[in-house]
């Protein structure tokens, strides 16, 4: 937020606003981290190395994305972005679903092993329906 305001103000109206923000509960990287995690894993889910990347894109403390990616179940997030993927590949055949997705999932920040574990099991369910 710092290095973002101080491109057009001055170091005192910076140091100001930060204060101002800071004393009204503005400034939370703990809250900010916790809310990007849950909005990863409810609409757009990504590997915990992904999430914590994100995080120290946006000027979170190493330690905090830790913590607050600690936990985080990978095998379940790669399920569920794979599952939101499918319907895209509906006619797809078997070598082009499984190209795809592996390829969505490995955007996604997934390790190859997940995601070809992820890639079966879905490819299975798609066969099944």
């Amino acid at each position: 937020m710092r290095l973002r305001l101080g491109r057009r103000f001055s170091p005192e109206a910076v140091q100001g606003a930060l204060e101002r923000l800071r004393q009204r509960g503005y400034l939370d990287d703990v809250s900010f981290a916790r809310f990007w995690r849950q909005s990863r894993e409810a609409h757009r889910p990504r590997s915990a190395a992904l999430i914590r990347r994100e995080l120290r894109d946006r000027g979170v403390a190493q330690e905090v994305a830790e913590s607050v990616v600690a936990g985080l179940d990978d095998e379940g997030s790669a399920y569920r972005a794979g599952r939101q993927r499918v319907p895209v590949l509906q006619d797809a055949d078997e070598a082009r679903f499984r190209r795809r997705l592996a390829g969505y999932l490995r955007r996604r920040g997934f390790g190859l092993g997940l995601t070809l574990r992820t890639v079966e099991r879905l490819w299975r369910e798609h066969e099944r329906s």
